[in-house]
């Protein structure tokens, strides 16, 4: 019996099947294929998904937009869960409750079509509104953890809410990271304002990524230290447009890796030289912002 045909015999109404391959659903475009995907229409058929992931031992990661991910080269021999199903989308005043699959995009559309402003800085970010709270996406003015005011969430046999307190959001990371919990939902506190201003803002958010460089990439990679943007740092040590396989720092942004034919492993070689090279001459740790499948 195949792998997705082992889930649905378990799980009848499980949309679930063969060979997903990781080039073409994540950004960055490499990366091998695994033995299965799946995707569970809602949160009980999650967690019994999990439990029996859990139970028999196979193995399984999470994937929403695939924007700031690196995939392993190879034959992942496990399940792809995705968030296909979750994609509740609906306001009570100024609170709006979201699923994990409605994508950046569709939540911002929503929000100006219900005069709600508080996101605009998501503008212009790939992702999946599960992904992002999971890893805390934002920028500088900032984050989504800022707007959560709970989560719904689900692990082996169990669904449940998290307060925005217990997600312990911080930059770039969460307990959903650190924990393997899978976000499936989420309220967001947003607050009035008139259409030409949430536009106005998104504009400019638009306008700061217009120069961002342009290929296959995972988006920035590290996370910026205190002292010095990443980028700077990178830049400073003379890495800009260095190349490992076809895998090359941006000459545009520095920390931007990307990926012009290479393999996974290629990408991965030319990280740990930056953060080896960034140690070396300025004695900064740079901490990844990607996240490594599965």
């Amino acid at each position: 019996m195949t792998a997705a045909g082992y889930l649905r015999a378990h799980l009848p109404r499980l949309k679930a099947g063969e060979q997903f391959d990781f080039a073409r659903h994540t950004s960055i475009g490499c990366g091998g294929t695994a033995a299965a995907w799946a995707c569970p229409s809602d949160g009980e058929e999650l967690a019994s998904l999990l439990a029996l992931c859990e139970r028999e031992r196979i193995p399984y990661c999470f994937l929403g937009a695939g924007a700031n991910v690196l995939p392993q080269d190879g034959l992942f021999d496990g399940v792809v869960i995705r968030f296909c199903g979750f994609r509740k989308l609906e306001a009570e005043g100024c609170i709006v409750r979201v699923g994990a699959g409605v994508t950046g995009g569709r939540l911002l559309r929503f929000a100006r079509e219900n005069c709600l402003a508080g996101a605009e800085f998501l503008t212009g970010i790939p992702m999946t509104v599960g992904g992002a709270v999971a890893m805390n996406a934002g920028v500088k003015e900032g984050h989504i953890g800022d707007l959560v005011s709970g989560v719904v969430c689900a692990v082996p046999g169990r669904v449940f809410s998290l307060s925005s307190e217990v997600c312990r959001f911080g930059e770039k990371d969460s307990i959903f990271l650190r924990e393997k919990i899978a976000v499936i939902g989420g309220e967001l506190k947003f607050k009035y304002s008139f259409p030409d201003e949430i536009e106005r803002r998104r504009c400019y958010f638009r306008l700061k990524r217009a120069s961002l460089p342009k290929g296959r990439s995972m988006g920035c990679v590290f996370v910026n230290p205190e002292e010095e943007s990443a980028g700077a740092l990178i830049e400073r040590c003379g890495l800009k447009g260095v190349r490992i396989g076809g895998a090359r720092v941006s000459e545009i942004h520095a920390n931007f890796i990307l990926n012009d034919g290479g393999s996974s492993a290629d990408v991965s070689a030319l990280i740990a030289l930056v953060k080896e090279r960034v140690k070396r001459e300025t004695g900064v740790v740079l901490r990844e912002e990607v996240r490594r499948l599965p």
